[in-house]
């Protein structure tokens, strides 16, 4: 699996994990989050880096509108940690990719 693939996958992962515990949706996504969860794979696909792409908060160029940078904030911090027990293999892809440079 290619990264941008691979982390489209992940913030589905992480986006799923926040709208259950906040919105009470056990499958899929409220409206709220899928719109959230399609803004930010559409801005990743559209990334400038291609597959050179670092990881969004350590970005240069940040694409997203800080409206929805702040509720994605807001998703990675509550589900970050928790999503090591639903997604272990994404979750140490995603840490082991943040650590490198």
């Amino acid at each position: 699996m290619d990264k941008l693939r691979r982390e489209k996958r992940t913030l589905i992962a992480l986006t799923r994990i926040y709208c259950n515990a906040h919105h009470g949706k056990k499958f899929g996504m409220c409206c709220e989050c899928n719109e959230l969860a399609m803004y930010a794979m559409g801005k990743i696909g559209r990334c400038s880096f291609g597959k050179n792409k670092p990881i969004c908060n350590r970005c240069t160029v940040h694409c997203f509108h800080p409206d929805y940078r702040e509720e994605m904030k807001k998703v990675m911090r509550y589900s970050g940690p928790r999503i090591i027990w639903r997604h272990p293999i994404l979750a140490l892809r995603y840490y082991i990719r943040k650590i490198k440079p």
